[in-house]
């Protein structure tokens, strides 16, 4: 197949005129055209007078070679062989199965692909089923109810499931594992357009599906599944995992652990810091979530040609004054805010979105940088620092969701009612100063970093903008420590995902056991 790029498109997006414009390009009649598949599409905004689609796509064509020589041009070459291998470089066999800890993306994905090679992974989950879990977070967005071991934070599927599974990265990935988890997600249920379109989302909504059927797949390929199992000890012996602990109670044996706890779990990093597994601080944001019309949105992003195109979604950044970088972080076009505390007595948000992004409201985390050297470098610090911050939140609005207009967070007053937008969260709010909750440096970025997105998105600093707050849980504070090869110093564990501190280098962890050979792998 040939490989063709910068491939413009009117807003119509009918297939026969891509076919054309292949033709066009390769310089053949469309009758040699065979079959196009779409590789990448991503729309092009830049000119608001004229917005068009831009493909990626491969060509299947009669007479390939010679018109490959034929084309000089940089946008067109033969089709890369672009597919993730799965290694099995091990020698030694096991004596037990890999466990891996929390079933978010990276533990639902190590054990898919270690199930699918013959590998029988055994997968430990402190919350609960996908199903049930969706039950038990809906109750407390209506009634406050919260449960500790399953939240928006903990359960089946991770935060991302009630962050609406937005999949884009900025990672260079060269083995291509992040098209091998689109090519998963689909194979589960999740719709085939994820697999080209350059900013993927499934949805909550849709998700929770996808998930049940993930957990069935590995199921069927001999992995296991345990909810309400929560890692409470480690046995090392000699510098190498030997058994852990489940409730305080049961004791299972591996000599493979896959670490994939998420962000959320503290009391599982003061476990493993007890057993004097290596960790280290690291930076984080904090800040707020703002809600605009996504009429508004649209309109700066697309201009005129608004009502054509699917909900618009937008990335900034800022430096501020105090040496502070200010940034947009999971934006959720069409989307809720959503009230998700993990701990009794605290409050924390995030965003999320259903498949369709169809509210009328977008919102966005604008969150300023937090570093070590902002709560003394200590391993602990920024743990400790997220929790004030969530205690305040959630003392101040009594645990409702607090919230204020931009004007008055601008002002530095309390707000009072709701002017030409209006709220759409899951969970209670109430009016309060969100400059009583967060600190000075953060507060000073954020007034600095409103009027500089304006100009980027006019109305973006309008003063009835709805602030919420807190938003801490941008990333994991600790790093778990490891090597090259994934693996921590204490041999046989391996940090995984976003709780390890990694989440956006992206290693796939797959290290277990073949029952058929029964070596690592």
């Amino acid at each position: 197949m040939i490989r063709l790029r910068q491939i413009y498109i009117d807003l119509e997006d009918r297939k026969e005129q891509l076919i054309e414009k292949c033709a066009s390009k390769l310089k053949i009649h469309k009758n040699q055209i065979i079959d196009v598949k779409i590789v990448k599409k991503s729309i092009d905004a830049r000119d608001k007078l004229k917005v068009v689609y831009c493909y990626e796509v491969d060509v299947e064509v009669l007479e390939e070679e010679k018109i490959l020589k034929k084309c000089k041009s940089k946008d067109i070459f033969k089709t890369p062989k672009e597919q993730y291998v799965f290694s099995m470089t091990g020698t030694q066999k096991m004596k037990h199965r890999p466990v891996i800890v929390g079933s978010g993306p990276a533990g639902l994905f190590a054990a898919y692909m270690l199930a699918q090679y013959g590998y029988q992974p055994l997968i430990l989950e402190r919350g609960e089923s996908v199903e049930n879990r969706a039950k038990t977070v809906e109750k407390f967005w209506q009634e406050g109810i919260l449960n500790p071991e399953s939240n928006v934070q903990f359960g089946e599927g991770g935060a991302g499931t009630f962050s609406d599974g937005k999949l884009n990265t900025l990672v260079k990935d060269k083995a291509f594992r992040n098209q091998k988890v689109l090519e998963i997600f689909v194979e589960a249920g999740a719709p085939e357009e994820i697999l080209y379109i350059n900013k993927p989302h499934i949805g909550t909504d849709l998700l929770k599906e996808v998930i049940k059927n993930l957990r069935n797949k590995i199921i069927a390929m001999g992995g296991e599944i345990r909810y309400h199992s929560c890692l409470t000890n480690l046995e090392i012996e000699k510098g190498a995992i030997k058994s852990i602990e489940i409730n305080h109670t049961e004791k299972i044996e591996t000599d493979v652990l896959v670490l994939a706890i998420g962000h959320s779990a503290r009391d599982t990093f003061y476990m493993l810091h007890k057993n004097h597994v290596p960790m280290e601080p690291k930076p984080f944001a904090v800040g707020v979530r703002v809600q605009h019309t996504q009429e508004m949105i649209n309109l700066a992003q697309y201009g005129k040609e608004k009502d054509k195109l699917p909900p618009a979604s937008y990335k900034l950044t800022f430096h501020a004054s105090n040496g502070r970088g200010v940034y947009s972080f999971c934006m959720c076009p069409g989307g809720y805010v959503v009230n998700s505390s993990s701990e009794n007595g605290h409050l924390v948000i995030n965003g999320m979105s259903n498949f369709k992004r169809d509210t009328p409201n977008a919102n966005s985390a604008i969150v300023v940088t937090v570093t070590p050297q902002d709560f003394s470098n200590t391993l602990w610090g920024g743990i400790t620092f997220q929790q004030e911050l969530e205690k305040k939140a959630y003392q101040l609005s009594k645990g409702k969701i607090p919230i204020q207009l931009l004007g008055d967070f601008m002002q530095n007053q309390k707000s009072c009612e709701f002017k030409e937008i209006q709220p759409i969260f899951k969970g209670e709010y109430e009016f309060t100063n969100l400059q009583e909750i967060l600190p000075d440096f953060v507060v000073q970025a954020l007034k600095e970093a409103f009027p500089n997105f304006d100009e980027k998105i006019k109305g973006f600093a309008k003063k009835d903008s709805i602030l919420a707050g807190v938003e801490t849980r941008t990333s994991s504070p600790i790093r778990i420590v490891r090597q090259e090869n994934g693996e921590s110093k204490i041999k046989g564990l391996y940090p995984a995902g976003e709780g390890a501190g990694y989440a956006r280098r992206h290693y796939v962890c797959c290290y277990g056991w073949n029952k058929n050979s029964r070596k690592y792998c």
